[in-house]
């Protein structure tokens, strides 16, 4: 035990796409309180032969945070989670063959058309129930056939799997983020080995499925005399995927119709579900059906999301950005959107050259300044986000009455109003670290720390954390007309 009496302490190890950290959250009755440890860059690197994951310094810095964890607390379990589709491909004595490819590179480019050439998208979308994205690990493993290094491979495993082998010598692989390959079934909710021998992969390579609260083995004594830590100290597997954790954190309510919207780096918004949706309709609105927590389905669409605007701070060299909002709430509303799941955004580069590209191309003004093009983001961010919880509604014939948003986003009062806004739903800010929250909760769940249901985990969230209620102002008619300005351009 540690911490105030009654708790007990967890390190959850939360990795983003542009960041790591490793939280240690408290969890006891009526308590859940979550401290950040260390945090650390992730930077991928351009290496000749493409962009690449760094994850090595990812390791180093999991390791780090650990060590600072232990100076704070008794560590009762370690969690880890991550983003999706990326992986490691180890030999036969159980070595990385190579940093793991990121998942922006341009290996799948045109890969797609030669998987679909073999399965056709409508009966690929029927046995996966995946989207389509040029990076799902399907397209990746097909881009990578016939290559030196997956003829040497024998194990696939996804980042925070390959992770977990390396803090504790043993292999598998979490559902809620194996769903996200386009290699699961999601009837069985097993490896679909039919389809992976059907497009030259071999099934073998994938390790054994694990849930959510297995147990993952326990750190390495390597590791114990690396980080400081006293054993034993078990590594619990969570909802890995960091969507999954970052739902299962979502703080509504008993009897709640709700949505979601995880925002990040992507803004992931959709409904949870008891069934997938497979439809055609479904199909073509590129809506996916990934796993989550407690035999859910998360039903979603993935957006751009704030890499628009990341992009765009880079490029200006990392202004205030507290400036930059206030001045781009004062701009014109809905002067130009973009479509923020264009693929032309998908690549690092000049993303306000690219959004100025985009207007002129649809026949809208390109913004003048730098709140103006912050200001042309969000409305476009609200903008997605409205058509994707319309859709969802109507593709799943489940109605709902509010919005939740959770993660980065819920620190940006202006996208959170015009999200409300666009969608005509009150909608309810935080937690802002959900994916930790929900690695955390899985972990003190495991050990009987929450109550076992999702439900009861949810409440915790909502009684323990900050919340922001934002309420619709005015008609959506704007919103209307914006969106049948995009769709006719």
């Amino acid at each position: 035990m540690s911490g105030a009496a009654g708790t007990r302490a967890y390190a959850a190890v939360d990795l983003g796409a542009s960041s790591g950290r490793v939280m240690v959250g408290r969890v006891g009755p009526g308590t859940l309180h979550l401290t950040e440890a260390h945090r650390f860059p992730n930077r991928p690197v351009r290496l000749p032969d493409g962009l690449h994951w760094d994850i090595l310094a990812l390791y180093a810095g999991v390791l780090d945070g650990l060590r600072a964890a232990g100076r704070t607390a008794s560590l009762a379990s370690v969690g880890i989670d991550s983003w999706a589709v990326d992986h490691g491909l180890l030999d036969a004595d159980g070595a990385l063959l190579g940093n793991p490819v990121h998942y922006r590179d341009t290996r799948t480019e045109g890969v797609a058309e030669r998987v679909w050439a073999q399965v056709p998208a409508t009966e690929l979308y029927a046995r996966t129930g995946i989207q389509y994205a040029p990076f799902n690990t399907l397209y990746q493993l097909v881009a990578a056939r016939g290559t030196a290094q997956l003829g040497a491979a024998r194990q696939v495993l996804l980042i925070p799997d390959l992770l977990a082998y390396w803090l504790t010598g043993t292999r598998g692989t979490e559902l809620t983020n194996a769903s996200t390959t386009q290699l699961i079934d999601p009837n069985t909710r097993s490896w679909n080995g039919e389809l992976a021998r059907q497009l030259g992969i071999d099934p073998t390579l994938f390790a054994p499925l694990r849930h959510p609260g297995d147990p993952a083995g326990h750190l390495l004594p390597t590791v114990l005399t690396e980080t400081g830590l006293t054993g034993p100290i078990p590594v619990t597997t969570v909802a890995s995927h960091d969507t999954a954790s970052a739902v299962a954190a979502v703080p509504a309510r008993t009897g709640e119709r709700f949505a979601y919207i995880c925002t990040g780096t992507w803004s992931l918004a959709g409904l949870e579900l008891d069934a997938p949706v497979l439809t055609e309709a479904s199909r073509r609105a590129n809506f996916t059906n990934e796993l989550g927590l407690d035999s859910t389905v998360r039903y979603l669409r993935n957006i751009m999301g704030l890499w628009l605007l990341q992009e765009c701070l880079r490029a200006w060299n990392e202004p205030d950005l507290a400036q930059l909002l206030c001045e781009a709430a004062e701009s014109e509303p809905l002067r130009s959107v973009v479509d923020a799941s264009d693929p032309a955004f998908l690549t690092p580069g000049d993303m306000p050259h690219r959004i100025a590209t985009a207007c002129r191309t649809t026949d809208q003004p390109p913004p003048k300044s730098r709140a103006a093009t912050v200001r042309c983001v969000l409305d476009s961010l609200a903008l997605a986000h409205r058509r994707a919880l319309m859709d969802v509604q109507r593709l799943a014939d489940h109605p709902v009455d509010v919005v939740h948003l959770v993660g980065g986003g819920a620190h940006n009062p202006l996208l959170c109003q015009l999200t409300a806004d666009a969608c005509g739903l009150p909608l309810i800010a935080g937690p802002t670290e959900a994916a930790a929250l929900g690695n955390t909760l899985v972990q003190a769940r495991t050990y009987g720390d929450t109550g076992a249901s999702l439900t009861e985990m949810r409440a915790l969230v909502a009684d323990t954390q900050p919340l922001k209620r934002y309420e619709p102002r005015g008609a959506t008619e704007a919103w209307r007309r914006a969106e049948r300005r995009l769709a006719g351009a």
